[in-house]
């Protein structure tokens, strides 16, 4: 693995961690992925929308169409059509009854 990419994997690690506990702000309630992209406005959208891919491949995070309230997924709708939430896997996660090491918290 060279420099770049070493960096780059680092860089994955940590914006995963950001992301989750910037969801975690609502727990209870849905957060919007724009307001969660706005809430992280130093990282670049792909790199937010890869660690929400991720969180949810890994069920730590669930996603839903903002309109229809229906169970959705990145690969079928655009960002700014979704809202997530934790799941008790995310929630276990984050207080730290559960490790995932890629995932910083």
């Amino acid at each position: 693995m060279n420099e770049l990419d070493k960096i780059k994997a680092g860089r994955f690690i940590k914006n995963n961690g950001r992301v989750l506990r910037t969801i975690n702000i609502l727990r209870y309630k849905y957060a919007k992925l724009t307001d969660t992209q706005y809430a992280l406005d130093d990282m670049p959208e792909n790199e937010m929308l890869d660690s929400v891919n991720y969180l949810t491949e890994s069920e730590y995070i669930q996603l839903r169409d903002i309109s229809s309230k229906t169970p959705a997924t990145l690969a079928d709708c655009e960002a700014d059509q979704l809202e997530a939430k934790l799941t008790d896997k995310g929630i276990k996660l984050l207080s730290g009854r559960s490790k995932d090491e890629l995932v910083d918290i």
